[in-house]
């Protein structure tokens, strides 16, 4: 044993080539592409040949190549040979025939050398064959690891060495593991915004790869000699179902030994430069699109030739092949020169479509000459604006990022032309941070140097209080995304910078939300900044919101969401509360792979929370998240939106809108939208009242001047900002800010509107034609990746697209228009209108997997083509004096395919050389796809077969491609998909037009085409069928009479189960609904004669005088609907409208224009009187066929305003019945999940009755029968107040302003409202609490707690005589009211004001004060007051909706946050009711003063002494407490406990100063004093 691993140890050296030898190897390599399984089509690449190999000095060697061949392949494998690729070849021979030079120690190869001569492409090929004999052996060691560096990249290698004792040979294995690479050679263009899945390819990537070595090796003495050298590489993708196979590339290599010479290789005579090391090299395949290979002997011309092809045939309609042209156009601009393009420019800058198309594919050269271009000719203004702006975007997110490309970027930056431009400095700055981003997503280790001019930026504009500098600093760092911005930023956050307190919330929301780029490198430094805004209370509840919404983004861990779980409980403010558990509950349902951590640990977290939380309603802040994720397939897609919420504002404060997909262990944050409504409501509030008589005019200018004064205040927030992101980074934000106010006003008030308008018609008159083309390259998505070989592999996507348009739009007046005409000529002239439209899309899809280079490509390709036309040319002619409008849609020439759609895969070999013999291969071979014919046919019927085969001169190429084995129901599936198809191309007549006439008013009969009337037939039938109606009727007499019967039985059954009652009728009485009529048939001759007879019968009698009012009357509306066709046959429908104002009845006959086609639709409607309508709709064969009648009418149910409406039908088609009972089944399981109530019973048959009865002014009694049920709901809350009973007295202080009385019915159903009964409160967040009233002093009962104060409610107790009074400040009067003799007494300013001179309104101000019921209201909601109320018993006041969360008073803020409810005038929140409602005490001046009020607020000190912190102490409360003045006594008081702040028993604490300032001092303890609720003085004090 010790001889053998002495034997081991001694031959275990590296290989080597000894000095005066030529070693001489055959060698071959193979790179094949496509599916695994055999019998496909695959492409692959072959290099054999000899190879010698010697030193030309110590650790210096020479390898050249002997007999290169190249071979390609596209064929069926394994059964078609390899081609020569001998122009290829003989095109390279000179670079594959020279020798390199390569350093070589140990076994392992360091640099290279070659000549300039020798491309990259080449030398890469040379790197593949010294990749093989690269070995890292350790002479103690038989199996090992290690990181090896190779053609690959340094991955991760295992050794395993053996030795054959017999032959003397040694084995050694070497395995690369390509997923595991400390440096891994790839290069990925387009994938700049992804952001890897690690979660998601824990089951399996979508690209793995790996390399297997097997050596046999002879020991010497110095060094072993490699006899044989194989490598076999695989490198499988499967994007999405990674179980069940893939497409791959398979790369062999072979390098047998085949002897040693003694002849050396001589280098040539040309110097050999350093060329890098063994490392993969990338080179011109950048720039080379895998989709076609291209000769590029001139680019200049090649560019000028595609130019031409691209204006030439994309003129009216687009080319097919458009978007191939197009990406010829791009990659031969890839390899001009800069200066060859601008003479290109130069050149045809002034041809309006050749300059169309050269902006649009100049930003896709992805290089930084694209964004050289564009600065250079927008400073010498060569390109508009517009153009600029459009070139800019495509760049930055087309170029790719290098310090070159940045450095441009950050020079337009500071260019004078970008910076006069604000859309253009945006789109600067914002690019120049997702230049950065994608620079650093490509270099994890970027300088901070790139991003430090922003940071000084930033600094500069918070220095000088520029908030807009500031604000799209942070967007540029937010779309940068570097860790190194963290700090600059937290100078920004407040609760890190002092000198970030005084900065405006919207740059504290800019300043979090710049973090979430950073938190995707750096998440755990986020955190812990987050987490601490997230916890400071004192702050903003939208920054916290912010934070948290940032915190979740940085996937938390179990202990930080457990943090936020624990915080949420103790979270005073509801809105903040209510975001993250929304958030936490929405995640818990999270099937992500990358949020499955955080879904466990939110599932934990809401069981901590739940039972408080889940009850909140929508009026708090939301984060909504919904993702779905397919584990096999390994694709997915989620989608969240956040609204942050506040009751003061009328709409969110904040919306955000998120998209996110997952594909092959990547995800993009795909679009995100957002949107702030920052100062709306600030504008809203200060937007005074117009005159309530004023007219529109003087409306609008008061509006302009509002608009104008809010222009004028000191106010920096902008009215509404939104931002759009893509893939994560902010493409465009805006905001509506006063400069955007002034320049609309300055437009709306300047004549330039009148004169724009008069230009617009004046051209839409004299006709116009224009053509559009916009082409674009959607992706271009490429994953370029060294193989063993020494070629690339390329994994590419690629979508281009051209869409065009062409309109013509022709007018013709009559008769013509005079020079200066007036617009309203129009409405006396005859206008025909033509107009051609033709819409075309061509777009190209291409997916490839294989070999790329600008020398050759082999590859897999997959393409999908798709070509729409659909030109349409309309006729229009419009005579509103003759009231004649008609349309005419008229047939295109030429047009054969309106779309068209082709898709292949194939294996394709080229090579520049020879490109004519490109060979494409049919993925599907044609005898597998002639196989899959006759097994489809032997499996089915001969029926079928027979069938088949008569589609088989229909069926598209891609017919071919059916599998042999394909299953029964697929087959069957694609029989009848077959035979649909068979079915749409079926033959018809020729159509030559379809026309759309409407003819209104006296001449509508002169379009009647065909006149429907009351045939012979019908007439002899009427008298025929008097019996058969008589008998009829007694039949349903006594059918009514059994089901009445049964009625009353089932009335009998709801009666012993109901035992709830409403206001004035029980239950069981509502869902009967006793519905009494209370109107009279305007048809009838008398009332009583009214009475005896049914509406049904009123509604036959006046039907019966006219069955078709066409007989009786011309048509008052005729609209046709026809085909012209060649044979001039009739086809089409008529619509008759007919009006017989006598019997208030309307007719609607609805008819098929073709011959001998009776079925038609006759509808009738008659007003019986104006509480009743009865309709009648018949169709069928002349009409007979089925019938329905629909009743309405409106009456009472007891007392209340009822409405019931009638349905029935006697025969319904059988689809009808189908949707019927569809509705029926929807309608009660609607029912049920509503909580209405349901019962069955046995109704009429074949009728429908609704009863709706209106019980208040917002709620209803609703009750459906059907003929085997009864729905019903009672006391049905509405969302809006309807205008009766005190609403509509209400509303008449709007007298005919339509707009303010809809906008009151909807203030007055969202008003917040707060009540007192007795000394019982509840607040507008509906939190109750007893308030105890001092006597005579004023409390705030509510109050506008803006700047503006709108108005003032104030309540006092009345101790003499024991009861509440009112009063009211607004605007410019002052309104008591009181309660007197069991009445209520109204005083403004201080005159009584008589009850029988109610109701009062304002002269100027939207303000009245009128009587509601037993008491007297007062509506004022223009100014924030939608209602005070007082009677005797209770005491109301509401608040419109926009007013929450601005007021402040007994009543509360009106915010929803009820933890926050006792907020007194100073901020703070007091600990009990008791000393809340004591702070909103007006305290008294002197014990002088006239309203007898004789008590104040103060700091009062308890009365023992404490012992705090171990030391004797006295306490001072800070809370003011209620006390009598100095001179009187309290009569009353009541117990409150306050907090106290405690100094040491013998500090001197000074009087003035430490009671002023004792409010603000921290609380030590709680203690219960003595408040005084009411005072006697003395005489001396009164």
């Amino acid at each position: 044993m010790k001889v053998i691993v002495l034997a081991l140890t001694v031959a275990l050296v590296a290989p080597e080539f000894a000095a005066g030898k030529t070693y001489m190897y055959n060698y071959e390599a193979v790179l094949m592409g496509g599916l695994p399984e055999a019998g496909l089509a695959r492409a692959g690449v072959k290099l054999s040949s000899k190879i010698l190999i010697s030193a030309e000095a110590p650790n210096t060697f020479l390898l050249k190549l002997v007999d290169p061949q190249l071979f390609e392949y596209s064929g069926i494998w394994p059964t078609d040979p390899f081609v020569p690729a001998t122009k290829l070849t003989t095109m390279l021979a000179d670079q594959l025939l020279t020798p390199i030079k390569f350093q070589y120690a140990n076994g392992v190869v360091g640099r290279v050398f070659a000549p300039e001569g020798v491309s990259t492409t080449v030398l890469n090929v040379f790197r593949g064959i010294l990749n093989l004999i690269q070995l890292n052996i350790k002479k103690t060691q038989n199996v090992y690891e290690l990181q090896e560096a190779g053609a690959q990249g340094v991955c991760r290698t295992h050794y395993v060495i053996s030795e054959d004792t017999k032959t003397e040979r040694l084995h050694l294995t070497k395995t690369k593991d390509l997923n595991h690479c400390q440096e891994r050679i790839i290069k990925d263009i387009g994938l700049a915004y992804t952001e890897k899945c690690v979660q998601c390819e824990a089951q399996g990537k979508a690209m793995k790869g790996a390399v297997a070595f097997n050596y046999i090796m002879k020991p010497a003495a110095t060094g072993s000699l490699i006899l044989e050298a194989t490598a076999t590489e695989l490198i499988q993708f499967s994007p999405f179902n990674i179980m069940n196979g893939a497409a791959q590339m398979e790369a062999k290599q072979i390098l047998t030994y085949a002897g040693i010479s003694k002849t050396p290789v001589a280098p040539i005579p040309a110097a050999y430069i350093p060329r890098g090391s063994l490392q993969y090299e990338f080179s011109t395949e950048l720039l080379q699109t895998p989709i076609q290979l291209l000769k590029i002997t001139n680019a200049e011309a090649q560019i000028v030739e595609v130019l031409n092809h691209l204006v030439t045939y994309n003129v009216a309609v687009v080319h097919e092949d458009a978007p191939l042209k197009f990406v010829e156009l791009i990659q031969l601009l890839r390899v001009a020169q800069l200066d060859k393009i601008a003479a290109l420019w130069d050149q045809y800058k002034v041809k309006p479509a050749y300059r169309h198309w050269l902006l649009n594919a100049l930003p896709a050269i992805g290089t930084s000459e694209a964004l050289r271009f564009i600065k250079e000719k927008f400073h010498n203004d060569d390109i508009s604006v517009v153009e600029a702006a459009q070139a800019l975007i495509s760049s930055i997110h087309m170029v790719t990022a290098d310090l070159e490309a940045i450095k441009l970027i950050e020079s337009m930056i500071s260019h004078h032309k970008f910076k006069a431009n604000a859309v253009l400095r945006e789109l600067v700055m914002l690019g120049f941070g997702t230049m950065v981003h994608k620079y650093c997503a490509e270099i994890p280790a970027c300088p901070v140097d790139l991003v430090k001019p922003i940071h000084d930026m930033l600094i500069q504009s918070v220095a000088k209080r520029e908030i807009e500098e500031a604000v799209i600093a942070l967007k540029v760092l937010g779309n940068a995304g570097h860790p190194g911005s963290l700090k600059p930023i937290m100078k920004i956050l407040p609760g890190f910078s002092t000198a970030a307190a005084a900065l405006p919330l919207n740059v504290h929301i800019e300043a979090i939300l710049a973090l979430r780029n950073i938190a995707k490198k750096e998440p755990k430094l986020i955190q812990d900044v987050a987490i601490q805004v997230f916890m400071d209370k004192a702050l903003d509840a939208e920054i916290r919101i912010a934070a948290a919404l940032v915190l979740f983004e940085t996937r938390l861990p179990m202990g930080l969401v457990t943090s936020l779980a624990d915080a949420v409980l103790k979270e005073s403010n509801l809105q903040v509360a209510s975001f993250v558990f929304s958030y936490m509950k929405a995640m818990t349902k999270s099937t992500a792979p990358d949020f499955a951590s955080v879904a466990t640990a939110c599932t934990v977290a809401m069981r901590m929370l739940s039972p408080k939380f889940d009850r909140l309603s929508y009026r708090f802040s939301r984060a909504i998240y919904l993702d779905a994720y397919h584990n096999p397939m390994m694709v997915g897609a989620a989608a969240s939106a956040f609204y942050i919420n506040d009751a003061a504002t009328v709409m969110p404060k904040a919306v955000v809108a998120k998209a996110r997909t997952y594909i092959a262990g990547a995800y993009a944050d795909v679009l995100e939208l957002g949107l702030r409504t920052e100062g709306i409501q600030e504008a809203i509030l200060k937007l005074p009242q117009a005159p309530v008589n004023a007219d529109r005019i003087t409306k609008i200018k008061h509006f302009v001047k509002a608009i104008s004064n809010w222009r004028a205040s000191p106010v920096n927030q902008p009215l509404a900002s939104v931002y759009v992101k893509f893939f994560g980074q902010e493409i465009g934000f805006g905001s509506i800010d006063k400069a955007i106010i002034d320049r609309l006003i300055q437009l709306a008030t300047g004549p330039s509107v009148a004169t724009y308008g008069r230009k617009a018609l004046e051209a839409l008159l004299a006709g116009f034609s224009f053509h559009y083309a916009k082409p674009m390259l959607v992706a271009e998505v490429r994953r370029i990746m060294p193989t063993t070989v020494g070629l690339p592999m390329e994994l590419s996507f690629y979508t281009a697209a051209v869409a065009a348009a062409t309109v013509d739009f022709q007018t013709t007046v009559s008769p013509p228009l005079p020079p200066n005409f007036a617009a309203a000529q129009l409405l006396n002239s005859d206008i025909e209108i033509k107009a051609a439209i033709t819409p075309s899309v061509s777009m190209h899809t291409y997916a490839v997997m294989g070999v790329n280079t600008d020398l050759i490509q082999a590859a897999l390709m997959s393409r999908a083509k798709i070509h729409t036309l659909v030109p349409a040319k309309i006729e229009a002619r419009i005579d509103i004096n003759k009231g004649n409008f008609k349309i005419q849609a008229l047939p295109v020439r030429g047009v054969k395919k309106i779309a068209t759609a082709f898709v292949d895969t194939f294996a394709i070999a080229r090579n520049v050389a020879d490109l004519p013999a490109a060979k494409f291969t049919p993925m599907i071979p044609t005898k597998s796809a002639k196989l899959s014919r006759e097994s489809f046919t032997s499996k089915i019927s001969s029926k079928l077969a027979s069938f088949a085969a008569s589609l088989s001169g229909e069926m598209s190429a891609s017919s071919e491609l059916i599998p042999v084995d394909l299953p029964e129901n697929i087959i069957k599936k694609i029989n009848h998909n077959t035979a649909f198809a068979k079915k749409m191309c079926a033959a018809g007549p020729v159509i030559e037009k379809i026309v759309i006439e409407i003819q209104v008013g006296a001449k509508a009969a002169e379009k009647i085409i065909k006149v429907i009337t009351m045939s012979q037939e019908e007439e002899t039938m009427e008298d025929k069928n008097v019996l058969l109606k008589l008998k009829k009727i007694l039949r349903s007499k006594r059918v009514s009479k059994s089901s009445s019967s049964s009625s009353s039985a089932q009335s009998r059954v709801f009666s012993s189960s109901s035992s709830s009652s409403s206001s004035h009728m029980s239950k069981q009485e509502i869902i009967d609904l006793k519905f009494s009529k209370a109107h009279v048939h305007q048809h009838s001759i008398s009332a009583a004669r009214a009475s005896s007879r049914s509406s049904a019968t009123s509604f036959e009698a006046i039907y019966n005088k006219a069955k078709y009012l066409a007989t009786a009357m011309a048509p008052a509306l005729t609209i046709l609907v026809r085909a012209v066709r060649a044979d001039h046959k009739i086809q089409g429908y008529q619509a008759a409208a007919y009006w017989d104002k006598t019997a208030s009845r309307v007719q609607l006959i609805f008819a098929n224009l073709v011959e001998n086609d009776h079925w038609r639709i006759c509808a009738d409607a008659v007003l019986l009187s104006y509480e009743k309508v009865t309709a009648k709709v018949a169709w069928g064969i002349d009409c007979k066929q089925y019938e329905t009648q629909i009743f309405a009418e409106t009456g009472l149910v007891g007392k209340d305003s009822a409405m019931r409406m009638k349905f029935t039908w006697d025969k319904l088609p059988s689809s009808v019945k189908r949707y019927a009972k569809m509705l029926d089944d929807y309608i009660r399981n609607a029912a049920q999940m509503s909580g209405m109530g349901m019962s069955k019973a046995k109704n009429a048959q074949k009728q429908l009755k609704l009863t709706v009865a209106l019980t208040t002014e917002k709620s209803l009694n609703v009750v459906l029968k059907t003929p085997r049920m009864i729905i019903y709901k009672l006391g049905l809350t509405l969302p809006v107040y309807l205008p009766v009973g005190n609403t509509a007295a209400e509303l008449e202080m709007f007298r005919d302003n339509v707009f303010d009385k809809i906008s009151y019915v909807l203030t007055k159903s969202q008003a917040a409202q707060c009540t007192l009964v007795n000394d019982k409160l509840t607040t507008f967040n509906q939190r109750v609490y007893k308030n105890q009233m001092p006597e005579s002093c004023y409390q705030v009962l509510a109050q506008d707690c803006t700047a503006d104060q709108k108005f003032l409610v104030l309540l006092k107790k009345d101790p003499a005589l024991n009861n509440k009074q009112i009063n009211v400040q607004i605007a410019d009067i002052d309104v008591e009211l009181f309660p007197l003799n069991n009445d209520i007494m109204v005083k403004i300013n201080g005159i009584t004001f008589p009850k029988a001179n109610l109701p009062y309104r304002h002269p100027t101000n939207k303000i009245q004060i009128l009587m509601l019921g037993e008491g007297i209201a007062l509506h004022a909601p223009s100014h924030g007051l939608q209602e005070v109320f007082l009677d005797t018993n209770t005491l109301k006041v509401k608040v419109v909706d926009w007013m929450r969360g601005q007021t402040c008073g007994l009543c509360g803020k009106a915010d929803g946050e009820v933890r926050q409810e006792y907020q007194t005038p100073n901020g703070r929140l007091a600990s009990n009711s008791v000393s809340y409602a004591q702070s909103w005490v007006i305290p008294a001046e002197s014990c002088r003063d006239t309203s007898k009020c004789y008590m104040r607020l103060e700091s009062v000190k308890l009365e023992k002494q404490m012992i705090v912190h171990g030391e004797e102490s006295k306490c001072y409360s800070v809370e003011p407490v209620l006390r009598c003045l100095s001179g009187c006594t309290p009569l009353k008081t009541v117990p409150v406990t306050v907090g106290f702040h405690c100094l040491p028993a013998d500090s001197n604490m000074n009087q003035a100063e430490g009671l002023n300032s004792i409010y603000e001092k921290s609380e030590d303890l709680k203690e219960t004093t003595e408040a005084h609720l009411a005072c006697r003085c003395s005489a001396q004090c009164a």
